[in-house]
């Protein structure tokens, strides 16, 4: 599914420059330019959340995905900060940092999925009816290279290459059960205790992409990028995919304004080395979307 959207948006990058090659009286797009440049980006978005972790139920000692937003109450719609710095070298070459902040919270006063999860390997049982306070907090860093391979009066297309860096940190606080070497999944934490445990883990995954800038009417810049990425290495396992779209305006030469939709998917596997129990515990698999629109003020010089 995330290759479809990837190459829908990818033909839609080539179409539109197809398009504006036909154009003999277009504006001249303001990219063009041999001249440096910095744009400095700050703004929000508002994002519709869907997540899930894989854990195992201990009735039944299979795994299923337990969701954040409808098991655990965590807020599925929120208005949330991003930023965003690009430096033009030229024309053709420029780099590209952003960052973005999803942080979360919520209590759930008597639990109706019982679970077990494996956090920095050690298994915890969390019963139902217990009291549990559940944190996901996710920042994403964007980096990255961006080159300009087509150039028109009024349009460009490039390829980009960077790397998407995710920290996530997952917390449940309440009434907490420890399964302990030698136990099998019935005995696991039969006695819970309130306990609060964590896992802060560091998610590197690198990208590659399509990006392209229209400029329709002067003053007016439609923009787009798609990324995309899928790695599997040792214990490691993941893939993301990053769709935004949206329309530049100019205010002044150096002010901007940005309105944009962005999709991003991501999902994450750890492989834990909890096996001192005698069951099989799901690994640390998160999996992690939003979509929304954007909206953004930018200053350059």
């Amino acid at each position: 599914m995330a290759a479809k959207y990837f190459t829908l948006v990818a033909l839609a990058l080539l179409s539109f420059s197809a398009t504006a090659a036909e154009s003999d009286n277009a504006p001249v797009i303001q990219n063009t330019t041999d001249t440096s440049k910095t744009i400095i980006r700050v703004g929000g978005f508002y994002s519709n959340s869907n997540s899930s972790m894989d854990v195992t139920d201990p009735l039944r000692g299979e795994d299923f995905k337990i969701d954040f937003e409808k098991d655990l109450k965590l807020e599925e719609s929120q208005f949330l900060p991003f930023f965003e710095v690009i430096h033009h070298f030229n024309s053709k070459h420029s780099v590209y940092l952003d960052w973005k902040q999803l942080h979360r919270s919520a209590e759930v006063k008597k639990l109706t999925v019982p679970f077990q999860v494996s956090l920095n390997d050690k298994v915890y049982d969390i019963q139902a009816g217990a009291r549990l306070d559940t944190t996901l907090n996710i920042d994403i860093a964007r980096l990255g290279y961006n080159y300009r391979f087509y150039q028109g009066n009024n349009y460009d297309l490039g390829v980009s290459i960077g790397l998407h860096t995710m920290f996530i940190k997952t917390a449940f606080d309440g009434d907490i059960g420890v399964c302990i070497e030698g136990e099998n999944i019935e005995q696991c934490g039969s006695t819970s205790t309130p306990k609060f445990v964590e896992e802060e883990v560091t998610a590197p995954l690198p990208d590659i992409g399509l990006f392209g800038n229209y400029e329709f009417v002067p003053g007016f810049v439609f923009n787009a990028h798609a990324q995309y990425f899928y790695i599997e290495l040792d214990d490691v396992k993941g893939s993301l995919v990053d769709i935004r779209a949206g329309v530049e305006a100019e205010i002044t030469e150096n002010w901007h304004m940005t309105a944009a939709f962005n999709y991003y998917k991501v999902d994450v596997d750890f492989h834990h080395n909890a096996d001192r129990i005698d069951t099989k515990i799901a690994d640390y698999n998160l999996y992690y979307s939003f979509i929304g629109p954007m909206l953004s003020v930018s200053y350059q010089f």
